[in-house]
Formats: structure tokens, C-alpha cells, sequence
């Protein structure tokens, strides 16, 4: 699309997109990122504020998709987090479960929808990166994602590995930046700021191997504080998550 093009359209589209979705439109979201962290982290646990940093400066790597999944099993101690939900603490039991162990903690990185380390070992993170980087099929399907006027397109590239063949396709809604004032708890007296911070999650449809794209309307992400979005494939199904098979994330405004 040229210039002149995306000039002449801007005035068809809403005022509230602006001129950030006109970029998005001209400049897809990066389409082979290495790796999807997903830290399971709390306002109430003492030791996460590290790990909330480390994945502030994993966010701003493109070949990584990293996100927070605050917990709210913790809410006891305390402090109810702002920003938990329960369908995390589920997801980060279900990944327990797949691997067979126990291990459910914060703050707990799962990269790669397989391997876990503590989530402020920055270099566990990327050793377990490397690791997980040649597992067959993990990661290895293109994923785009696109804004257009007041939708999401998401296209999905055939798959490359015979290991890679289905898996369900899911959309997050993303805050990437949420300051925190924390005033009981552990963390009492403490701003802590949250990165990447998944608001919704949401099933865009399934994938059977084959290319394949699929539209959801802005509507069914957006709420106050949204200002990205994020799509990966993962193989298995919520209940039984398995290795990420493709990611993409890309800014809403």
C-alpha cells in the first residue's frame, strides 16, 4: 500500500484508531519470533518484582513475545492482585501437569509453552530459549498479524514440520505497560510496573496444518488499557497445553 493510498483511506476509519493503525497496516507484526515467555507473577509475592523487570527487557527484544499472567492464588496473603485471573492460575497448573511435576510457583517463566525456570534468571530464560529452540516444531509456523480499520486479520503459514501439524489458535488482549501501587501485602508501599500484561484471552478458532487466516473484530479485544495484541498457535488445547508451535504481537495503537 503506498502513502497516497493509506492517506486517501484514513478518513474512512475511526478516529479512535488513528494514525498508529495506519502504520500497523503498512508494517505487519514481526513473523518469526523465537520464543513466547509467559511469566506467572503476583503483586502479593515478594520475590516477582525482579522477574516483572526482566520481562520488561524482554519485551522490548522482537524476536521475543513475552507476557505477564498475574495469578490469583496468592490473594490470601493479603493483597488481592489488581490484575490477576483465575483462568492463569489454571493455565500455569495445566502446564504442571503436562510436564508431570508439581512446580507451580512465582515467579515462573514458562517459555515456550515447555520448559519453566524462575522467572527473574534472566539467564535461565535464555538457556532455556536455546533449549526449547530445537525441539522439532516448536516455534517453526509463520505467524502474521495485522491491523485494518476496526479488525484483527490473523494468517497462519502451512506447517513445516510434521510434528507441527494442529494446535488451537488464541488471541491476547495486552496492557503493555500498567504501573501498580501496592499497598498491603508483600510488596506494600511499592509501585511495581507490569509488562505485556495479558487482559483476555480469547480462541480465534483451530488449526489443522494447512495456511489459514481468520478476522476478529477490535471490539472482542479492546478494553480500557489495551493497547497491543498478541496471537500464537499452541499445540493441545487449554486444558493440555503443549509446545508453541507460532507467535505474533503487534501494537494497537
Amino acid at each position: 500500500m503506498t502513502a497516497m493510498m493509506a492517506y486517501n483511506r484514513i478518513s474512512q476509519w475511526s478516529s479512535a484508531l488513528g494514525i498508529c493503525a495506519i502504520i500497523a497496516i503498512i508494517r505487519p507484526a514481526h513473523a518469526d519470533p523465537r520464543a513466547v515467555v509467559e511469566l506467572f507473577t503476583s503483586q502479593g509475592c515478594s520475590s516477582c518484582p525482579p522477574a516483572d523487570k526482566v520481562i520488561g527487557e524482554l519485551a522490548k527484544d522482537p524476536n521475543v513475545i513475552a507476557l505477564s499472567m498475574p495469578i490469583d492464588y496468592w490473594d490470601y496473603l493479603g493483597w488481592k492482585d489488581t490484575l490477576a485471573d483465575s483462568r492463569f492460575s489454571a493455565r500455569q497448573k495445566a502446564y504442571s501437569h503436562m510436564r508431570g511435576d508439581r512446580d507451580v510457583y512465582t515467579p515462573q517463566a514458562v517459555i515456550n509453552g515447555s520448559a519453566h525456570v524462575i522467572g527473574s534468571d534472566r539467564d535461565s530464560i535464555e538457556s532455556a530459549i536455546k533449549a526449547t529452540d530445537n525441539s522439532a516444531g516448536v516455534m517453526s509456523v509463520p505467524v502474521t498479524l495485522t491491523l485494518s480499520g476496526k479488525q484483527i486479520n490473523v494468517s497462519v503459514a502451512a506447517a513445516k514440520s510434521p510434528t507441527a501439524a494442529r494446535g488451537e489458535v488464541w488471541i491476547c488482549s495486552i496492557s503493555k505497560s500498567v504501573p501498580i501501587s501496592i499497598a498491603r501485602g508483600e510488596n506494600r508501599g511499592r509501585e511495581i510496573t507490569y509488562h505485556n500484561v495479558v487482559r483476555n484471552l480469547l480462541k480465534v478458532g483451530d488449526w489443522n496444518g494447512s495456511s489459514g487466516s481468520w478476522t476478529v473484530p477490535l471490539e472482542n479485544i479492546t478494553r480500557d488499557g489495551v493497547d497491543a495484541a498478541a496471537v500464537y498457535i499452541q499445540d493441545g488445547n487449554r486444558e493440555k497445553p503443549g509446545p508453541m508451535l507460532g507467535a505474533a504481537i503487534t501494537s494497537l495503537r
